[in-house]
C-alpha cells in the first residue's frame, strides 16, 4: 500500500514544474474561477470561487458534502471565509492558478482538520507527464503527516518511484521505499478535468491539474504534489522572497491499532522568508518561529541519498536536519516560480514506538 500510495504521484508529478509560470494575479476579472482541489484527509473537492458575489461554493465529492460560503478579502489579501457550516475557515488565492484552504470538518467522519490545496480546473490527459522526472510531497493527517520522493515515468507513462518517511525512520519501519507501477491504472473521467484510479478499498484516488503544468493528487491517505526536477542541485536565487503560507502541524502525536494518529491539530497562517543564502523561517501570526532551517540539496545529504537510501538525488528538494540528544528534525522545501512546498517532521530520541512526534507542513505563495 505504500508503494501505491507514494505511486499516485506519478501524475501530479508533471506539475509544479521549476520552470512553470504563475498567471499575474493582477489580471483577475470578476468572472467565477473554477478549482479542483485535495484536503490532506483525503477529500477530493470541485470549487468555484465568485470575485462578484464574493461567495466560494464547493463540492467533496469524496463524502457528499456540498456548501456557499460568504467571504470578505482581508487588507493582506487573504480571504475570510464565513461558512455556515462552519467548516471551511480561511484561504488565499492566486487568482486562476492556486487555492489555499483550511478546512475543519473534513474527511469520511466530517472530524478532521485539514489543508485543501486546488489548481485551476483543466484538461489532462496521462500524455502530458510520460517521459519525465518529477519531486513530489505527500501531506496527509496520519502516520507521520507527510513524505518526500521522486517519481519517473517513461514513455508509456509506466511509474518507478523511490520515497523516504521520517516517520517510519523512528523504529516503525524502513523509511526508504522503491517501487513501480503501470500508468495504464488511470482512466479519464467523462469530464475531462481528472483522472481516476480504483483503491483497494472501494475509493479512489484522483489526479488533476491544469494546462500551464500544474498538476495534484487526491487520495485516501491524504494530498500528493510535485513538481518537475530541476536541471541542477543547486539553489536558484530567484526562488528568494516572503511568501504568505497556509499550514496543517500536529503535535505530541502517536500512531496506534488500525493507524489511528492521536495528537493536537491545528490550521494556521504565517509568514516564510527564503533567503539567497539558502535560509529559511517560517514566523506564524504572532511572530512564533515555527521552522528555522539553512537548506541543503538532498544530493548532498548521504543519510538521504545513496545506494540504500533514495536512489535518486532529486534536484530541487532541499532539506535540513538538527539532532539533539532528545529529537530529531527533518524539514524539506521544494520550490516552483512563485510557490513554495514545505514540510517538517521531528521525532523523539531515542527512537521508541511509544514516543511522539510532531510534525508540519504547508504551501506558500507571494
Amino acid at each position: 500500500m505504500k508503494c501505491r500510495i507514494a505511486l499516485t504521484v506519478l501524475l501530479l508529478l508533471a506539475g509544479l514544474g521549476c520552470n512553470s509560470t504563475i498567471p499575474n494575479p493582477v489580471s483577475t476579472g470578476a468572472s467565477p474561477r473554477s478549482y479542483n482541489g485535495s484536503a490532506s484527509v483525503g477529500d477530493f473537492l470541485a470549487i468555484t470561487l465568485d470575485p462578484s458575489a464574493l461567495t466560494l461554493t464547493y463540492k467533496n465529492i469524496s463524502n457528499g458534502d456540498t456548501g456557499v460560503v460568504p467571504y470578505v478579502v482581508n487588507s493582506d489579501g487573504t480571504y475570510q471565509l464565513n461558512d455556515p457550516q462552519h467548516n471551511l475557515l480561511a484561504a488565499y488565492e492566486v487568482p486562476n492558478y492556486s487555492l489555499l484552504v483550511q478546512a475543519a470538518k473534513a474527511g469520511p467522519n466530517r472530524n478532521t482538520q485539514a489543508l485543501i490545496t486546488a489548481v485551476q480546473k483543466s484538461t489532462i490527459s496521462i500524455a502530458t507527464w510520460a517521459g519525465h522526472d518529477y519531486n513530489y510531497m505527500q501531506f496527509r493527517t496520519s502516520s507521520g503527516g507527510m513524505e518526500v520522493g521522486s517519481v519517473s515515468l517513461d514513455a508509456r507513462g509506466n511509474i518507478s518511484l523511490t520515497s523516504y518517511s521520517p516517520y517510519e525512520s523512528t523504529g516503525k519501519g524502513n523509511p526508504f521505499h522503491a517501487g513501480g507501477f503501470p500508468g495504464s491504472s488511470f482512466q479519464a473521467d467523462a469530464s475531462g478535468s481528472f483522472l481516476k484510479m480504483a483503491d483497494n478499498n472501494g475509493t479512489f484516488d484522483y489526479v488533476f491539474g491544469t494546462a500551464n503544468g500544474v498538476f495534484a493528487v487526491d487520495n485516501s491517505n491524504g494530498t500528493i504534489l510535485g513538481l518537475k526536477k530541476a536541471a541542477t542541485k543547486d539553489f536558484d536565487p530567484t526562488f528568494a522572497g516572503t511568501y504568505k503560507v497556509i499550514y496543517y502541524q500536529k503535535s505530541g502525536a502517536q500512531t496506534g491499532q488500525n493507524n489511528v494518529e492521536t495528537g493536537t491539530p491545528s490550521l494556521g497562517n504565517a509568514t516564510m522568508v527564503i533567503g539567497a543564502n539558502t535560509q529559511i523561517t517560517v514566523k506564524d501570526t504572532n511572530s512564533v518561529t515555527l521552522v528555522q532551517a539553512t537548506l541543503t540539496p538532498i544530493a548532498d545529504t548521504p543519510y538521504l541519498y545513496g545506494a540504500g537510501e533514495l536512489q535518486d538525488p532529486c534536484f530541487g528538494l532541499f532539506t535540513f536536519r538538527v539532532t539533539t540528544a532528545n529529537s530529531q528534525q527533518d524539514v524539506f522545501v521544494t520550490f516552483m516560480d512563485g510557490a513554495i512546498l514545505f514540510s517538517s517532521f521531528k521525532g523523539t530520541l531515542p527512537w521508541s514506538y511509544s514516543n511522539t512526534y510532531d510534525y508540519l507542513y504547508g504551501v506558500g505563495l507571494k
